[in-house]
């Protein structure tokens, strides 16, 4: 279900607590968050979008479909640095009443300083507002700082592998790459995503997981993956590795970028096929998987 069915009086505090949330990170990062509701301001996130993909012949989002989107009742909103537009988010409605956030992205020059962060949570609280409680999109599994921060530090959890989703892409970070996309679903009422939230993030210890737990997909000291046999046992969660920097990767040597979409595509997706789901994600580059309860 997509809709809250607390009492209303509990759906405005969690709203209340949202809105909070959002604007105590904008404002350390000294960021302004606004929706973009005229076309200049759309015009402006669409730009922004393909200096980040680095694509000018075919951009991730055109300006004509945000306008859309917009016009629809969508959320298309962006993050200010004084008059500077270093982020933007564009989601539209799904047919079960989940909101799909298609496109969020943070200028170059502004990744690590909270821009992602805050946008995210601006459009947790502008969902709640509207009795939405689930969100939904795809990443790639493979950029390490996405899943860690889309997992750990917003309390999301991959719920499906989808081999190939987009076809093949051709924008500077993703072509010849394949498409291979998670699906994250964020439960905003959940008490994992209110910890998140507030800071309250968990981040796994993987020295201990790979003390009591298995290693599906390690990694060598040279940076190659490293499948191993010795997984998916009862009672143990189990640590699938990704590269440390998958996009430089790909710059220096797409062959072993490759290698890797292989092994992570195999180790979860035999996985999630035999009932187990992604639990969590470590910092440094470690899917934690077990057993569906």
């Amino acid at each position: 279900m997509t809709r809250a069915h607390a009492p209303v009086g509990g759906r405005r505090a969690l709203e209340t607590e949202a809105w909070r949330a959002a604007e105590a990170v904008a404002s350390r990062a000294g960021l302004r968050l606004a929706e973009l509701s005229d076309v200049d301001a759309q015009n402006a996130a669409t730009a922004l979008f393909r200096r980040i993909w680095r694509s000018e012949e075919d951009p991730p989002i055109g300006s004509a479909l945000v306008r859309a989107i917009q016009f629809t009742g969508g959320y298309v909103a962006g993050a200010y640095l004084g008059g500077e537009l270093v982020g933007a988010a564009v989601a539209f409605f799904a047919a079960d009443g989940h909101l799909h956030s298609h496109i969020t992205g943070v200028a170059p020059g502004h990744r690590g300083r909270h821009v992602g962060r805050a946008l995210k949570l601006h459009q947790r609280a502008w969902a709640l507002a509207r009795g939405v409680t689930v969100i939904k999109w795809t990443f790639d599994p493979l950029v390490r700082r996405n899943a860690f921060f889309n997992i750990a530090r917003l309390g999301a959890l991959p719920t499906a592998y989808l081999v190939d989703f987009y076809g093949e892409l051709t924008d500077a970070l993703n072509a010849g790459a394949g498409s291979d996309r998670l699906v994250a679903e964020w439960r905003l009422d959940s008490p994992r995503a209110v910890a998140a939230a507030a800071g309250a993030w968990h981040e796994p210890d993987v020295d201990r997981l790979r003390e009591t737990g298995c290693v599906r997909l390690d990694r060598t000291a040279s940076g190659e993956p490293l499948p191993r046999a010795d997984a998916w046992r009862a009672g143990r969660a189990c640590l699938v590795a990704v590269p440390e920097d998958v996009e430089a990767l790909r710059a220096v040597d797409g062959d072993l970028a490759w290698r890797w979409r292989v092994e992570v595509r195999a180790a979860l997706r035999e996985g999630m096929a035999q009932g187990w789901r992604v639990t969590g994600m470590a910092r440094a580059g470690w899917y934690v998987v077990e057993a569906d309860k």
